[in-house]
């Protein structure tokens, strides 16, 4: 019973982390954060940006929280694994695929080109205002081509 609890711990984090990166994407990032998270959404011929500070911080915490319980593998120990299997997620949808920091994943599968165009309407809008699809897993419906 105790693997079954685990095992949702970690997708109860990772769909967690999701709107709480929509969250934080929406009030703090392009809110008092802009000044960081703006990097993100100009054009930069580095491959890191200021933006990649926040992918840090949260990769921080989720190996703070694995090794404060890495004895116990308790729940801590289940979140922080959610947090990191939500930052690999991340990284491969957001960076690789995305954006393509790496030009080596390319997909015509309809949900992830719609993941794409939501985010390129996101990156429409290249201020801190009036910005759309601050999300990155969930996607409208109508953006979902259906074959």
């Amino acid at each position: 019973m105790s693997v079954l609890i685990n095992i949702l711990i970690v997708l109860f984090t990772i769909v967690s982390m999701e709107c709480l990166s929509w969250f934080i994407h929406k009030y703090l990032f392009h809110g008092p954060l802009w000044f960081m998270h703006k990097s993100h959404h100009q054009k930069s011929k580095s491959f890191f940006e200021w933006n990649d500070l926040f992918a840090l911080l949260f990769a921080a915490l989720s190996l703070y929280l694995m090794y404060i319980d890495r004895n116990g593998f308790g729940y801590p120990f289940f979140i922080g694994l959610g947090i990191s299997l939500y930052g690999m997620v991340y990284f491969v949808v957001h960076d690789w695929f995305v954006h393509r920091r790496f030009k080596t994943f390319k997909s015509n599968n309809a949900y992830l080109q719609a993941v794409r165009k939501a985010h390129k309407i996101h990156h429409k809008n290249r201020s801190r205002e009036k910005g759309k699809a601050f999300g990155l897993l969930f996607v409208r419906k109508n953006l979902i081509k259906s074959d």
